[in-house]
């Protein structure tokens, strides 16, 4: 639910009101007690955004995927194979 700004047009007064999208606007202002109240114009919260996700490091391409469609691999290099280690002779 958003916080609308009311200002009173006769006193001057201004408030905030918490209220849902479908409330009708405010008209009595509490300290007049006039129906002058009107709905001031706001620029909004801002977004926020929280968490992982959501910053430019998180969205680089990590070293060791697939390329997308359109990508061209690097080469890659060849893995040499060493042979497994011998078992130690045993002294009797």
């Amino acid at each position: 639910m958003p916080t609308y700004e009311y200002a009173c047009a006769e006193c001057g007064h201004e408030i905030e009101a918490f209220q849902s999208m479908k409330d009708r606007p405010l008209r009595l202002c509490p300290a007049c007690k006039r129906r002058t109240l009107k709905r001031k114009v706001g620029g909004g919260g801002g977004l926020i955004f929280k968490g992982s996700g959501f910053y430019i490091t998180d969205y680089k391409k990590k070293s060791g995927t697939k390329p997308e469609a359109g990508e061209t691999k690097a080469p890659s290099k060849p893995t040499e194979s060493k042979p497994a280690a011998a078992p130690a002779a045993a002294t009797n």
